[in-house]
């Protein structure tokens, strides 16, 4: 049971990682963002070809993977996204799953369909053995990163920054009115939030692997973690991301013929209790 809840617990933090960064867009912009998975392949693939094919190291791939995710999501905001910030939630919807498409033909085309290649740096691999139980480097790995991540991200709500931010999840136009430049404010944001799933995605290339689908294949789970932590909020979908984690990894040990039931049943099950959210963005509870 307790190797089931750590493995859990480090889906999970793959989860956080690659999702909060669409908790801060959805609550921040209202945009519905399909295509965030698309930022989490593209931090993954950027690791990968780091990695692979120019030799560097596991940290320098990480900080590339970041670095290429955030930059790519900066230009795609300041060429598309900030044009529908006012269009109709359909009209953000069929955007963004346009742009997942578009970046699974890319990702075919220059790499192939089947799984990337990776092989984690020996530091990783192998397992330790913490009060009796051997447990994986790289999952222990995973646990510190996502809460290095939290922490970082909390900390930066205490900074000018993050209360420019929280004053613009709680009403733009009023922090317009005190001088907030909402439209920067919004690449900045944006930019972090994709360096973020692509830090998540260069992070899962051990656990989940990468191919063009997979933003596809993960978009439900992103969704899941944000609708049922709370738009808007960091520690709702970290609380929803662990326990997504550990219902699907619980799932998979125990009830391997129920795939992913057990997941869409807790969701429901969620969204009746909490409709919005385990934790609510202000104003919402």
């Amino acid at each position: 049971m307790a190797i089931v809840i750590f493995d859990g617990v480090a889906y999970g933090m793959l989860l956080f990682l690659m999702a909060v960064g669409l908790s801060i867009t959805m609550g921040l912009m209202n945009f519905v963002n399909l295509a965030h998975g698309s930022f989490a392949v593209v931090g993954g693939y950027a690791a990968a070809v780091v990695m692979n094919q120019l030799g560097l190291g596991y940290a320098t791939a990480l900080a590339c993977a970041f670095v290429a995710a955030a930059v790519l999501g900066a230009v795609l905001e300041f060429l598309l996204y900030r044009r529908l910030y006012r269009a109709h939630p359909l009209d953000q919807v069929l955007l963004s799953i346009g742009l997942v498409f578009v970046s699974i033909a890319a990702l075919t085309y220059f790499f192939g369909p089947s799984m990337l290649p990776f092989h984690l740096p020996e530091a990783l691999q192998g397992q330790v053995t913490i009060a009796g139980v051997g447990v994986g480097r790289y999952r222990l790995f995973l646990i510190g990163a996502g809460l290095l991540i939290l922490v970082l991200l909390l900390g930066m709500l205490r900074t000018r920054y993050g209360a420019m931010v929280r004053a613009a999840v709680d009403n733009q136009r009023v922090a317009a009115g005190t001088g907030i430049h909402v439209q920067r404010l919004f690449l900045l944001t944006f930019a972090l939030g994709c360096g973020l799933a692509g830090l998540g995605g260069a992070l899962s290339l051990g656990m989940l692997g990468l191919e063009p689908y997979f933003p596809l294949k993960y978009m439900v789970y992103f969704l899941i973690v944000v609708c049922v932590g709370g738009a808007g909020t960091i520690v709702g979908p970290f609380v929803a991301a662990l326990l997504v984690g550990i219902v699907d990894v619980a799932g998979k040990y125990y009830l391997p013929e129920a795939g992913a039931f057990l997941i869409y049943v807790f969701m429901i099950g969620m969204l009746l209790l909490r409709p919005n959210g385990i934790i609510p963005r202000k104003g919402l509870a």
